[in-house]
């Protein structure tokens, strides 16, 4: 046979002295950084052995309310807290049972924080002789403070714990935004055959845009752009991996079909059909002035020569789409110098304003078409100001990237 708490009182010093005692041993736990369950088994001992407690429930809010201790009780019956004992300001008398729900308890002691409850103790099994001189009775504010204590102390290690935790991500953003930042190249010629310059800005701290410049010889460059998929660290694991594959296969490759089918194998394996790559690539001979690119399902590129202008669609579709690419078809311009190119990112084109209209490729045009006397720095420049000027208070939703080529 069981046998449950002594109902003995307590004389005014054994009382102040147990209070004492008891927070004296819980602030030690804190401060010795013990762990959630530690702390809760002070908190049962102090209510079983010192305040004569025989029947207690504490619920705390969790992402979701949820029993993180109880004793003198089976599971509780499934109930909606917040139905059940949300009007509950201060410590109460209650009967909690209702229909098939039967919730034996006699007490509810609520804890806030400002006007939010963070737990409810529920104390049961109240059976005195003398109710005004029940130790559990008289001992309810105290068990409210000392749960209070408890409770933010176990919310203070959760704060800990998430703060470690952002803190981490925080340093692998830093560390993929480095990364990001290395795919880049750190300079860009501007010179008597060419004018190159770019501009990066991303929605987030890593992005999923990535652009470079390549000398493939005396005569040759080769540029392009590409958007992954998504952002975030994955992505731009992804686009490092897709450059330094691009960037080895220009030595051994020169057919732009070839490469294109090559990037597209790598993507697949890597992304496991999980992320696409959009994709532009282009070569150039100052010499011949021909310009030769394939468009895999990026934003097309606007070339500008005199006062026309045209896009570079031909291609294939994205990278990581499809297994093997149906087709792919190379796209070759004879360039009538001087001749500027303009490649960019979904993100400009659908800059929207407060009208919900996108910037769009026309307005681009006709920047390049009044800006055919700027340098390409100052081009890109006077595009960032106007994007600016048509989202009026609408945010950028999407990374900004631009890169831009003038050829003489």
């Amino acid at each position: 046979m069981s046998v449950g708490p002594t109902n003995k009182p307590f004389s005014r010093a054994k009382l102040m002295e147990i209070k004492l005692s008891s927070l004296l041993e819980v602030t030690k736990a804190i401060n010795n950084n013990f762990s959630t369950t530690e702390l809760l088994e002070i908190f049962k001992k102090v209510a079983t052995d010192q305040l004569q407690i025989g029947k207690l429930v504490l619920l705390a809010f969790d992402e979701g309310w949820k029993t993180i201790m109880k004793f003198g009780t089976n599971d509780l019956p499934e109930f909606d807290v917040e139905a059940k004992l949300g009007h509950i300001k201060e410590i109460s008398f209650v009967n909690l049972s209702e229909g098939n729900v039967k919730l034996d308890f006699d007490i509810v002691i609520p804890v806030f924080h400002k006007s939010s409850p963070l737990a409810y103790v529920l104390i049961g099994d109240i059976n005195e002789q003398k109710l005004e001189m029940s130790p559990t009775i008289r001992h309810l504010p105290f068990i409210q403070t000392l749960t209070n204590i408890i409770i933010v102390a176990i919310e203070n290690k959760k704060l800990f714990k998430e703060n470690l935790k952002q803190a981490a991500i925080k340093k692998e953003l830093e560390l993929a935004s480095e990364m990001q930042s290395m795919l880049f190249p750190s300079t860009l010629p501007s010179n008597a055959t060419m004018d190159i310059a770019a501009f990066y800005l991303p929605h987030r701290q890593v992005g999923g845009d990535y652009y470079d410049f390549i000398r493939l010889n005396e005569n040759e460059v080769a540029f392009c752009m590409a958007d992954v998929s998504g952002k975030g660290v994955a992505a731009a694991l992804l686009m490092s991996n897709f450059q330094a594959n691009l960037r080895i296969l220009l030595q051994h490759i020169t057919s732009l079909t070839d490469l294109v089918k090559e990037l597209n194998t790598i993507v697949m394996n890597n992304a496991k059909g999980e992320k696409f790559i959009t994709f532009f690539i282009a070569k150039y001979n100052h010499v011949t002035k021909i310009l030769n690119y394939v468009n895999a399902g990026h934003n097309p590129p606007i070339i500008l020569s005199g006062n026309t202008t045209s896009l570079l669609r031909t291609g294939c579709t994205g990278l990581g789409m499809f297994d093997e690419i149906p087709r792919v078809r190379e796209g070759l311009v004879h360039m009538q110098t001087p001749a500027t190119i303009v490649c960019y990112t979904d993100g400009v084109v659908e800059v929207e304003n407060n009208s919900n209209l996108e910037f769009g490729t026309a307005s681009l045009e006709k920047l390049m078409i009044d800006g055919r006397e700027q340098s390409m720095t100052e081009l890109n420049s006077n595009i960032i100001r106007s994007l600016d000027r048509h989202r009026e208070d609408q945010p950028y939703i999407d990374d900004i990237t631009l890169f831009t080529c003038r050829f003489f």
